[in-house]
């Protein structure tokens, strides 16, 4: 008996099957080619490194525009405090060692150099005539009135009328007083309080009719704090004569003379 072999009947292979079965392998999805099977193919998935890369851009750019601002503020702080070194360096005179402004503070613009020679030259030779003074009351083993604890009893204020004019913005002040004195011994020299300040004038009058007494010199010792008008005679006892005086200093920021002061009242500095 003869076995015979059953071999399997497959269907012809057609066109339409080659062009299918290319497509499964291409992942058209069954799809033939074309673009259809182009739009529907797989496409790529963001994956965790891209995710990654964008956060370190977002960052990167987040920190820079920090630092923008940063760089910013820093340059308008500067600016201001350049502005406000600038307003305090042409504000309020200083005073000077002696307790008088500064010289630019009371030299007036367009001053000629000479004139300026010429005031140095007195100041020079004022100074020589003080320590010439001092060298005399040395001599005589006595104190010059300027340099004694107390003021000299030869002359007695009778009578003070002041004037002041303030000037807030830039914390200054000018004066004016006119002194009525009574001599009880006859001297020379009048010798009254006063520290840190500049003056610009000094008269001494007996009275309207008699006319003034020239002044010889006149120089602040900041030592025991006193103005000492010198004069070119001695004034006499027993007789009243009037001084003069036109100052102008800075209105201090501590408990010395005129000061100024504030306070705040309601987050408002006043």
């Amino acid at each position: 008996m003869a076995l015979e072999e059953k071999r399997e009947k497959r269907p012809p292979v057609t066109p339409m099957m080659i062009e299918e079965e290319a497509a499964l392998r291409n992942g058209s999805r069954g799809l033939p080619p074309g673009p259809w099977a182009e739009a529907a193919g797989p496409r790529p998935r963001t994956t965790e490194r891209h995710i990654a890369v964008h956060k370190r851009l977002v960052l990167g750019f987040a920190v820079s525009i920090l630092a923008l601002l940063a760089v910013t503020m820093i340059a308008v702080l500067l600016s201001v405090r350049f502005e406000e070194c600038g307003a305090a360096a042409d504000g309020p005179p200083r005073a000077g060692g002696n307790g008088s402004l500064s010289g630019a503070a009371r030299q007036p613009p367009g001053r000629p150099e000479e004139e300026e020679e010429a005031r140095g030259g007195e100041a020079a030779a004022e100074e020589e005539e003080e320590e010439e003074e001092e060298e005399e009351w040395q001599r005589r083993r006595e104190l010059p009135p300027w340099a004694r604890p107390r003021l000299p009893r030869h002359l007695r204020p009778l009578h003070y009328n002041l004037m002041l004019s303030a000037f807030m913005e830039n914390f200054t002040f000018s004066g004016e007083v006119n002194v009525q004195l009574e001599v009880h011994n006859a001297s020379r020299y009048i010798v009254l309080h006063a520290h840190r300040m500049h003056i610009e004038a000094v008269r001494v009058a007996e009275d309207k009719l008699a006319g003034g007494v020239r002044v010889a010199r006149s120089f602040l010792y900041p030592q025991t704090q006193v103005f000492v008008v010198v004069l070119n005679r001695s004034l006499e006892a027993q007789r009243s004569y009037n001084l003069k005086i036109i100052y102008n200093a800075l209105i201090e920021n501590e408990l010395l003379g005129f000061f100024r002061s504030s306070y705040v009242l309601h987050g408002e500095r006043r």
